[in-house]
């Protein structure tokens, strides 16, 4: 095989050292940097089960609906996923872990329910008997008048006994029931049927508004506007609480916002001394009310921030101890050789480093601890391809080649060798990362990412750097350190 041209080689180097010096260069000078996953910043990891059988279908539309609930958190690259009929969801580095569980697995349906009277706390409400009264109704008797939303019932029932509060199984979307608020539970309100349901909105979203504070400014389709009209029609000209329309989750008034006018065409906007937080919060409950299925949840795992920065800092001391190790061996039994080994890693490294800070910001993707490992673990990968490269020169020299001839026909026949590995490698990361789940894929993906990246630097850095060294008569024969005394060459030919 003749020799390749040294202007070829020098071309090579410098195109690779170019594009990682470019790479790396670019994601410093936009401060991209690779994003963490849950393991290693800290965050929650919830995982929710159907309840009863569900439709594929309804999982894929729920996994959707809670991807845009997560968002609006603010979440840096959260991970929502199925893993078979589970849907878990990873949040690294949420702040506020107790709103976003319960933002998470909210699965009732949102309604707008019309307020027909003030409920007395449980606590407050007399449960003696006046002499001479009729004796108090069972509350199963006063839970069924209740949802019956027959007045002369629902009358009979207010000053008969103490009222319970409406169960889930009795919360249907036509009953009249009795809630309790979010913030305050023994406020109490008895409601009329839903008017109409989330489905009728279709957008909502906090915003301040000059000289009424943070409001909710909803937006209905045409029928829910329609409906909404309706209800503002018969509510406005009543009296407090009736003048007031109740929005419904999980059994549990949100907000009761009384009416300002009796139409609306359309836009609705919610006011009432709101937070930012509060006002943020209530657009979201509205925009993502509704989950097609119910859900429970199986377990919730919290990774503590320093937890999560000792396995970055396990990971990184036992990748550098790694690489101490692998290098003082390299030189110790390559000698000059050894010194390309330790340079084709270090570029693996850098422009790995651009690649996942890129990948981080355009597509999300995410360094988790399992990620770290397989970038470990391709450490190995990566240094068999020079161990299989520099063997296979030994045997061309032994065979009475020249070192300067045995780089390149020793090169195109250990190629094929790590090509043929490589390959191995791809395909077992390839099946981990379609046929796994969770943490597997990560550590698949990035020890495939690893062995597609040694391929190229074998055949833009490792055969040029050697061969370009190999021309250099001292290099070659430096005593105890040179090229030859690393391929156990007694006697260097020229």
């Amino acid at each position: 095989m003749a020799a390749s041209s040294p202007q070829r080689m020098r071309a090579y180097l410098v195109v690779i050292f170019l594009v990682v010096a470019v790479s790396f260069g670019a994601v410093i000078a936009t401060d991209k940097k690779p994003i963490l996953g849950l393991d290693l910043q800290g965050g929650i990891s919830v995982v929710l089960a159907p309840v009863g059988d569900v439709r594929s279908e309804s999982l894929d539309v729920a996994v959707e609906i809670i991807r845009s609930r997560v968002d609006s958190l603010g979440v840096a690259e959260p991970e929502i996923s199925r893993q078979g009929d589970n849907i878990v969801v990873d949040l690294p580095g949420v702040k506020d872990r107790d709103k976003a569980i319960r933002l998470v697995g909210r699965t009732a349906e949102l309604r707008f329910r019309p307020v027909l009277a003030s409920v007395p706390s449980l606590s407050s409400t007399p449960t003696t008997t006046v002499a001479g009264s009729s004796p108090p109704l069972d509350e199963s008797v006063i839970a069924a008048a209740v949802a019956s939303c027959d007045s002369n019932q629902i009358s009979a029932a207010l000053t008969a006994g103490e009222i319970p509060t409406t169960k889930t199984s009795n919360d249907k979307r036509d009953n009249c029931v009795v809630l309790p608020s979010r913030e305050q539970k023994s406020s109490r309100l008895l409601l009329g049927p839903a008017a109409l349901t989330g489905k009728a909105v279709d957008s909502a979203k906090s915003q301040f508004s000059q000289g009424q504070g943070y409001a909710v400014t909803v937006k209905f389709n045409d029928a829910g506007a329609t409906k909404f009209d309706a209800l503002a029609a018969e509510s406005y000209p009543k009296s407090s609480p009736q003048n007031e329309v109740a929005i419904v989750l999980d059994g549990k008034i949100q907000s009761a916002p009384a009416f300002q006018t009796d139409s609306f065409s359309g836009d609705v906007q919610i006011t009432g001394n709101f937070s930012p937080s509060e006002a943020s919060d209530l657009a979201t409950i509205i925009n993502y009310g509704a989950l097609p299925v119910q859900l429970k949840r199986l377990t919730v795992q919290n990774v503590s921030p320093t937890l999560g920065q000792d396995q970055l800092d396990a990971g990184i001391a036992a990748g550098i101890i790694g690489l101490l190790l692998v290098s003082l061996y390299m030189l110790a039994f390559y000698r000059l050789l050894g010194l390309v080994v330790i340079t084709g890693i270090s570029l693996s490294f850098v422009f790995i480093y651009a690649l996942v800070a890129y990948l981080g910001s355009s597509i999300g993707l995410t360094l988790t601890l399992a990620g770290v490992t397989g970038l470990i673990v391709s450490v190995g990968v990566t240094v068999d391809s020079y161990v299989v490269y520099f063997e296979r020169l030994k045997d061309e020299v032994r065979s009475g080649r020249t070192i300067r001839s045995a780089v390149d026909v020793g090169f195109t026949r250990s190629f094929k060798t790590v090509v043929a590995a490589d390959l191995v490698s791809l395909i077992g990361a390839a099946v981990l990362y379609f046929l796994a789940v969770g943490s597997v894929r990560g550590f698949a993906f990035f020890l495939g990412l690893s062995t597609v990246l040694d391929l190229v630097v074998a055949y833009f850095f490792m055969h040029p750097a050697v061969s370009l060294m190999a021309r250099h008569p001292r290099l070659v024969a430096m005593r105890k350190v040179g090229i030859a005394s690393g391929l156990d060459v007694v006697e260097v030919k020229s």
